[in-house]
């Protein structure tokens, strides 16, 4: 059985990976409307994508562990940028704040002694151990390229091949 606190948090991790999905809908579908980023597109789509996949992990869970998972309301997430450097800056902070949350969350499983959540959360720590790694390439690699357009161009074309490191 679920304790109140560790359902309370997990419900708001649900609600953190929810809005994660919509902040990354919301990136794929400005990068669709720009011209030459389909595969930063197809990259932020393929990104929501998991994000929810994560939201319903977590909601089984608490489900099966005897707790209640609440379907959260979510609020507008940014819609435009000024750049494409200034997305892969927000999906990058955006995944460190998704780190810092999941380890309260198992710093909390281990206060409360609830092991069985501590052991489910560790596939969160590996998942975002290889998404921070994946934003900061992807950064690291817009910061090489700057303004030249060749560089966009492939960086475009190469994004949806990139996986990252511990990626299948």
């Amino acid at each position: 059985m679920v304790s109140k606190p560790i359902q309370e948090a997990l419900n708001k991790q649900v609600q953190m990976e929810a809005e994660s999905s919509q902040a990354y809908l919301a990136m794929a579908s400005w990068a669709e409307i720009q011209p030459g980023l389909e595969g930063v597109s197809n990259f932020f789509f393929q990104q929501s994508d998991e994000e929810r996949v994560h939201m319903l992990k977590l909601l089984r869970f608490i489900n099966e562990r005897g707790g209640f998972a609440v379907v959260p309301e979510l609020q507008q997430p940014m819609l435009t940028f000024p750049s494409l450097k200034k997305l892969f800056e927000e999906f990058l902070k955006h995944e460190l704040k998704v780190s810092d949350s999941i380890n309260d969350l198992v710093h909390l499983s281990l206060t409360e002694k609830d092991y069985a959540t501590h052991n489910f959360l560790q596939w969160y720590v590996n998942e975002q151990i290889e998404e921070e790694r994946t934003a900061r390439t992807l950064n690291d690699k817009l910061e090489l390229i700057g303004d030249d357009k060749s560089g966009l161009y492939l960086f475009d074309r190469d994004i949806m091949n990139f996986r990252g490191p511990g990626k299948k």
